[in-house]
């Protein structure tokens, strides 16, 4: 990211000196075949002023050359002389191809700053690297440490690594005990208590505090498409989450999707997995990775028992009251708005008893690990 190398460039007025000089004219005599007094011809000749676009065409035709012969003298002397620019401008560039800067600044994700230096340091800081050459996209870093991994997945984007790394930020500040599965396998009953009600959802990343799982919700990126993550700090889990489709049944999948990650070690190698984004039916898992498919069945039979769900849409089908709708709801103990979500996707008909998907990103705001929406949550570089 250092500036290039400037290369001195001589004022036109030079090179007309030398010409005279090696066809033993004068001055005068090029004033003259110009039709221009000395006077004029003067300041060109002294570098004190430059070379019109008429004056390039009349001293091509002087020298027997094509104006833009004297035209491009001016050109790159003008370009010379021109004031250098912060040195800040390209590495700003650099960045901004490939990562979302102005965003990561408006949200105080890092500091703005002309000192380019400073804009690398932070940049480093912030993805966890010891040179920018270690970061990918922009370095030559891998994104995944295993060529395995990356066969597996689809690559991940910038926009999605950007995002990734905040929420390892967000996590780092919160306070947590050592990692344990069989205290996350034996609180997922009570998280899965904690889904029947939107007021209630604000106890369950204390829930997955308790089994020493990180969570941190950080508003997506534009142009990114994140619905969660699994990401690992050595032997430290930590979910992250965006709410990107504002649903209640997304969100309840995702928190599971991604426990099962936990549970699993998936990602731990990598230190995280590739993002995860729902807007597939969840049930069409041909190509998927078996890693995406095992969070998915577990997801899916954690929130709606498969076999319990067919039976009921086999019973009440093609015409599935909202009535039958709350009464299965209540018989297996979960939010209606779970159930309605199961359906839309086996049946593809997002339209129906649509009024139970409202938006639930405002029963979350209250929350300790939350980064975006307004809210900054407390990190250091």
């Amino acid at each position: 990211m250092s500036d290039r190398t400037i290369i001195p460039v001589d004022h036109p007025g030079t090179f007309i000196l030398e010409e005279l000089e090696a066809r033993g004219w004068t001055q005068v005599d090029l004033a003259y075949i110009l039709a221009i007094t000395p006077q004029q011809l003067s300041p060109i000749l002294n570098g004190k002023q430059g070379i019109s676009p008429d004056m390039a065409v009349a001293l091509g035709d002087a020298f027997d050359v094509p104006a833009d012969f004297f035209a491009n003298l001016q050109k790159q002397y003008d370009l010379f002389k021109a004031k250098r620019p912060n040195a800040a401008v390209r590495a700003r560039a650099s960045w901004l191809s490939v990562f979302p800067v102005r965003e990561m600044i408006k949200r105080g994700w890092i500091d703005d700053s002309d000192d380019p230096s400073l804009l690398d340091l932070q940049m480093t800081r912030f993805f966890n690297k010891n040179r920018v050459e270690d970061i990918p996209f922009i370095g030559s870093g891998d994104v995944f440490p295993h060529a395995a991994r990356k066969q597996d997945y689809a690559s991940v984007t910038p926009v999605q690594y950007a995002w990734l790394h905040r929420v390892r930020k967000v996590a780092e500040g919160l306070d947590c005990p050592p990692y344990s599965a069989d205290a996350l396998r034996r609180n997922l009953p009570r998280i899965r208590a904690h889904m029947q009600d939107k007021d209630d959802l604000i106890r369950i990343p204390e829930i997955l505090r308790e089994s020493g799982v990180r969570f941190a919700l950080v508003e997506a990126l534009p142009g990114s498409k994140i619905d969660g993550v699994c990401v690992w700090n050595e032997d430290q889990p930590v979910i992250g989450m965006t709410t990107r489709l504002d649903r209640l049944d997304n969100f309840c999948f995702v928190i599971r999707h991604e426990c099962e990650h936990v549970l699993l070690g998936h990602g731990k190698e990598a230190t995280f997995m590739p993002v995860d984004e729902f807007d597939y039916d969840t049930n069409e898992q041909t190509g998927h990775p078996a890693e995406e498919i095992q969070a998915n069945n577990a997801a899916s039979e954690f929130l709606v028992p498969r076999k319990q769900l067919e039976s009921f849409i086999a019973r009440k089908s093609p015409f599935i009251s909202e009535r039958d709708v709350l009464a299965f709801a209540a018989r297996i103990e979960i939010n209606p708005a779970v159930v309605v979500g199961q359906i839309q996707h086996r049946t593809n008909n997002y339209a129906w008893l649509r009024k139970y998907q409202k938006s639930i990103r405002d029963y979350l705001m209250d929350w300790q690990c939350r980064d975006g929406w307004g809210h900054q949550a407390p990190t250091g570089l």
